[in-house]
């Protein structure tokens, strides 16, 4: 076999080799461990590197919109601090505090400063009737948050899952075409209760002061560890973000109780004076300094100094005024990071879970899903030969042409395999179309080159060919216009079998099929 004229079907081979290898070689793919937000059912599990989503492995799946109302536009006065304007608006509204408003103001010309307030109970001419109040003008009031509260939520619930040891929990974020917007929350091998439980449930986050005794023994200096703040005593927890004079930082505003606390600790602990930037955690934590820690759950995840400029506001007794710091990182990661944890076990807006939906699978009765998966495919298998041998009665037309279909879904595991991609029923169902769409175009290939009587050299099978691949390349073509809506929008299980469509008519044209013509013209010619 010359190379040169059969470059194709090497090229096939190889993928079927590295396809092969995907799929049984340990430790391909690997342990996803939730933080791709894959749900998976763990490869280990299995003599492969497959991996299983919901629909296969069992679990609980809840989806959910987030409780709020978001104004837009708003029009605050220059000057005036997110912690001012979310105290004003939250005293015109019964029953919610100033931690259920966020205000963001705009840092760019072209964004908007938006007004939100997470609660259930509030009704949108409510909303407006408090902003009226305080005296800020708006342009539109709409249901829902905005996109960083929603990434927001999206990372907390992560960390979440990650921090109670759940592998293979995901969570997104999905958007309707009518650009509603959910949040999407499937954990394999856990129950209803447990993942309501774990959305809803409060963890704790502290800021603690730690600084010298002032009784000092023979045995080296000692440290007191005084609890100053906790979740509740946080009036809003700003997104993570770089500006040019503090750099990496999250922005944070306090309650006035526990700001007057916390100014009142500081100036008594010695923050203000000898503690002024004096924390060494990073560089000896043994021996820290003067350092305010966050701590979540008892371990600390930050270690702050305390800045020249905010201990000359509890020195001269302002920082009451306007009770709002930021807590600076070495870069934007860590300022998320810290963030997250700030925000632990605390969203900043709740689930709706009465409008959203859930459901649990049983992990038994997914075991029957992929036995009946299992089943059906090699049943499609069957019967596409059984027509594909009746049609042609040839086995050196046949044959080629079942072995090559097959070859795009070993393709299409492998590749499954290899980017860890959780496979669900609406998968199966592609590559169960993924089969009959291949062997159609195999046939038109077929018929193409034989309808006109027996080939007699490769340059007429190579017109013949050309013809039928035109034909292929033009269904290809419309298939994949038809599936990428449902491939883009999130449109639950659709979306996976358009991507398993689409991803298989491309493999398709471009190995597979013309692997196929040069076997055939192999089997077909003699020169």
């Amino acid at each position: 076999m010359e190379i040169r004229d059969n470059w194709r079907v090497i090229l096939l081979a190889i993928f079927l080799v590295v396809s092969t290898f995907a799929i049984f070689a340990p430790g391909v793919g690997g342990d996803d461990g939730g933080g791709s937000g894959a749900v998976v059912e763990q490869a280990s599990d299995g003599p492969t590197n497959l991996q299983f989503g919901l629909e296969l492995s069992g679990g609980t799946r809840i989806r959910a919109p987030v409780n709020g109302l978001t104004a837009e536009n708003v029009d605050v006065p220059q000057g005036t601090g997110p912690g001012a304007v979310e105290r004003q608006v939250a005293g015109n509204l019964s029953g919610v505090g100033a931690a259920d408003v966020s205000v963001r103001l705009a840092a760019a010309a072209n964004e908007t400063t938006t007004v939100e307030v997470f609660s259930e109970n509030v009704t949108e001419d409510e909303f407006a009737s408090a902003l009226q109040q305080t005296g800020y003008e708006y342009d539109t009031i709409r249901q829902g948050v905005t996109e960083q509260t929603r990434n927001t939520i999206t990372r907390i619930l992560r960390d979440k899952i990650s921090e109670a040891g759940l592998s293979g929990g995901r969570v997104q974020q999905v958007t309707t075409a009518s650009n509603e917007h959910f949040i999407v929350i499937e954990m394999p091998n856990t129950n209803q209760s447990q993942v309501r439980d774990l959305v809803t449930e409060r963890g704790q986050v502290q800021v603690v002061a730690v600084f010298p005794a002032q009784n000092q023994s023979g045995n080296g200096t000692q440290y007191r560890r005084v609890p100053l703040l906790s979740q509740g005593d946080f009036s809003s927890i700003g997104t993570a973000e770089v500006t040019q004079t503090v750099g990496p930082n999250v922005p944070v505003v306090l309650n006035q109780q526990a700001a007057e606390n916390f100014s009142h600790a500081m100036r008594a602990f010695g923050f203000t004076g000898e503690g002024v930037n004096a924390c060494n955690y990073r560089a000896n934590p043994e021996n820290p300094g003067y350092c305010l820690y966050t701590v979540v759950d008892g371990e600390v995840v930050y270690a702050a100094n305390m800045a020249e400029g905010l201990a000359q506001t509890f020195r001269q007794e302002k920082f009451t005024q306007s009770p709002n710091f930021v807590m600076g990182t070495a870069n934007l990661s860590e300022a998320r990071e810290l963030q997250i944890h700030l925000n632990a076990g605390s969203l900043p807006a709740s689930l709706n879970l009465d409008q959203g939906t859930s459901y649990f699978l049983a992990p038994s009765l997914a075991e029957e899903f992929k036995l009946y998966s299992l089943i059906t495919g090699l049943v499609a298998v069957a019967a596409v030969s059984a027509v594909v041998f009746l049609r042609y009665g040839d086995p050196k037309v046949a044959a080629p042409m079942l072995v090559t279909a097959l070859s795009e879904v070993v393709i299409l595991l492998g590749v499954a395999a290899a980017i860890q991609l959780p496979l669900d029923l609406s998968h199966i169902a592609g590559f169960i179309a993924v089969i009959g769409t291949g062997v159609d175009d195999l046939i038109i290939i077929a018929d193409e080159v034989m309808s006109e009587g027996d080939v007699n050299s490769s340059r007429v099978f190579q017109s013949r060919f050309r013809k039928a691949f035109w034909v292929i390349g033009a269904a290809a073509a419309t298939t994949i216009i038809a599936m990428s809506p449902l491939a883009v929008l999130s449109l639950g299980d659709l979306q996976g079998f358009a991507l398993i469509t689409i991803l298989g008519v491309l493999i398709g044209v471009l190995v597979t099929r013309p692997a196929y013509g040069d076997i055939l013209r192999s089997l077909l010619t003699d020169k």
